[in-house]
């Protein structure tokens, strides 16, 4: 199906209600409930369900055999890797229905989400933030930051390039990203991006 503003391949299931910004392209068996809000510029690969209670930005890039539930938000040009999981109860039984204890998570802007990956519901991450293949997340984890490993850990500093940064877990520096020339200082546990 071709909409005025996206395009959806006929084996998508789109329910009434969803919005979807001008330029997403939706591929094959994908399911988008009605309440979700997804922006401009998206792409949602093969087998991605999106739930009611999600709101998905621009230019979000959302790989095969991911299910984004109910209570998590992306913001813009977030990348979900292929078969990346998200969460939204802590301690889920079968027997006991949980819907009124969803746990909101924050993806925020920039951040990759490697493959294999599992985000587990009530955290924030971080704005650029990368999470390696297959980690499992269980905290927050700081802008900028390279988190890796089962159970995940804090691991180095990425650019927005993409690139890992020359820069300390902790303590006091600054270094420039090879690629784009951008500056970044760490301070207090944070790295931020400086001005121009």
């Amino acid at each position: 199906m071709t909409d005025a503003a996206y395009s959806a391949h006929p084996s998508a299931i789109i329910d009434r209600g969803a919005t979807i910004g001008p330029g997403t392209r939706i591929w094959h068996w994908v399911h988008v409930c009605g309440g979700a809000a997804i922006g401009a510029g998206c792409s949602l690969g093969q087998n991605v369900f999106v739930g009611n209670r999600v709101v998905i930005g621009d230019n979000v890039k959302i790989q095969n055999n991911v299910s984004v539930y109910d209570n998590v938000t992306l913001e813009d040009e977030v990348f979900c890797g292929p078969s990346m999981v998200f969460t939204n109860v802590h301690n889920p039984r079968s027997a006991i229905s949980r819907k009124d204890e969803y746990q909101d998570t924050l993806v925020r802007r920039g951040a990759t989400l490697g493959a294999n990956c599992t985000i587990l519901c009530g955290v924030t991450i971080g704005a650029h933030a990368f999470i390696g293949a297959g980690a499992v997340v269980t905290a927050d984890a700081p802008d900028f930051s390279l988190v890796l490993g089962v159970p995940a850990r804090h691991a180095g500093w990425m650019s927005r390039f993409g690139e890992r940064l020359d820069l300390p877990l902790a303590g006091a520096a600054e270094t420039t990203c090879p690629h784009t020339g951008d500056r970044y200082r760490l301070r207090g546990g944070e790295v931020v991006l400086l001005p121009d």
